[in-house]
């Protein structure tokens, strides 16, 4: 109740520029990755020394309670300490929601922590498929991606009720193929009872780079460039068919795409080249809550700012949750923050959205059922 209660105050806070409180964690548990995917380098980048499981306890009774928790990678299901790390969550965190991202290739593992994790809280568990087999296999660099992903949606799917969890399927599109391939992978997922997402994969991450400490953040309102090479009319009428598919979606499901996508078409069709767009007032672009109402904690420790600057604030590792966050080094990160243009990854874009009230705004909630 004191959350729900102190909701307002996180509002007030985000869009008045001032600090808040984490209300979601994204915790990269490790960057190791059993995929060798086109548009991502985690699976290059060297292993990390990665926080132990007495360690994690310690941060996680520091940080206090939490909405959401996130648990990606690399593939977190590497991690065979995975379920432990979870449950920590749930009990020291006390989340409303679970969520995990996975590529789903090691089916025992994933389907274990499904059967046995705490499940006071729901879990939200977001597979990575790139569309049909062949294009999916490509993107992820594995023959047998397709086949081993599909293993783990019929192992799950039915039993998604008394798991208390939801499967979503989130089609990252590359290329052409990904576009051409949404409607059949849509229909073959369909039959499973799991949701199909899409998102626009951007050229660069700097959470995913080799080098350490990179800013690829936006250098304007509105600046996107994907990692594919679209034109205006096939980007236009691909977005047109998404946005048809999430009518029968939850409303809060549904107006959480639709914010995104919305956001997306602005960026990419609105103008007909994004790289011309200039400082626009009319473009959905929530304040930033990096370093506010959301926390990112890398596998050593370390807390980046957000997914297109790995600039750190310090290491949980060497200092308390309570003294990094008021350290003036981090509130040194949070006026970057504050000065950012904005992006429009969805990861990051959605808990602005939310934890903003920028979701919710009436000009926004026109827009995202237009």
């Amino acid at each position: 109740m004191q959350r729900v209660l102190s909701f307002p105050r996180t509002l007030w806070r985000n869009r008045t520029k001032r600090t808040d409180a984490p209300r979601m964690m994204t915790y990269i548990v490790t960057f190791t990755c059993n995929a060798r995917c086109t548009m991502c380098d985690s699976w290059k980048k060297e292993p990390e020394d990665e926080l132990s499981i007495e360690e994690v306890d310690r941060i996680f009774r520091q940080v206090g309670r939490l909405d959401a928790i996130r648990l990606t990678g690399g593939e977190p299901f590497v991690r065979k300490d995975l379920q432990e790390i979870y449950d920590l969550g749930v009990e020291r965190l006390r989340p409303y929601v679970m969520h995990i991202t996975t590529n789903g290739f090691l089916t025992d593992r994933i389907v274990k922590l499904c059967e046995e994790r705490d499940r006071r809280a729901p879990l939200f568990l977001l597979v990575s498929i790139d569309g049909p087999e062949e294009q999916h296999n490509e993107v992820r660099g594995h023959s047998s991606a397709w086949r081993k992903v599909n293993e783990t949606l019929r192992a799950l799917a039915p039993h998604q009720k008394s798991l208390n969890m939801r499967i979503g399927v989130n089609q990252t599109i590359v290329n052409r193929k990904g576009m051409k391939g949404y409607r059949e992978l849509h229909a073959h997922l369909k039959p499973l009872g799991v949701r199909h997402q899409v998102v626009m994969a951007y050229d660069q991450s700097a959470t995913y780079s080799l080098t350490k400490n990179v800013n690829v953040a936006p250098k304007f309102v509105g600046e996107f460039y994907t990692h594919g090479d679209f034109s205006t009319e096939e980007l236009d009428a691909f977005l047109s068919e998404v946005e048809a598919d999430t009518a029968g979606l939850p409303p809060l499901e549904r107006l959480s795409k639709r914010y995104y996508l919305k956001g997306v078409r602005e960026r990419l069709v609105g103008s007909g080249d994004s790289s011309t767009d200039k400082l626009s007032d009319s473009l959905i672009n929530p304040p930033c809550v990096a370093l506010s109402s959301h926390l990112r904690l890398y596998p050593n420790g370390d807390v980046p700012t957000c997914q297109f600057n790995s600039a750190t604030v310090g290491n949980l590792r060497d200092k308390s949750f309570a003294d990094l966050w008021s350290d003036p080094s981090t509130e040194r990160q949070r006026e970057w923050v504050r000065a950012c243009p904005g992006c429009w990854a969805e990861c990051e874009v959605l808990p602005n959205a939310v934890y903003s009230g920028d979701l919710v705004k009436p000009a926004n909630l026109f827009r995202a059922r237009s």
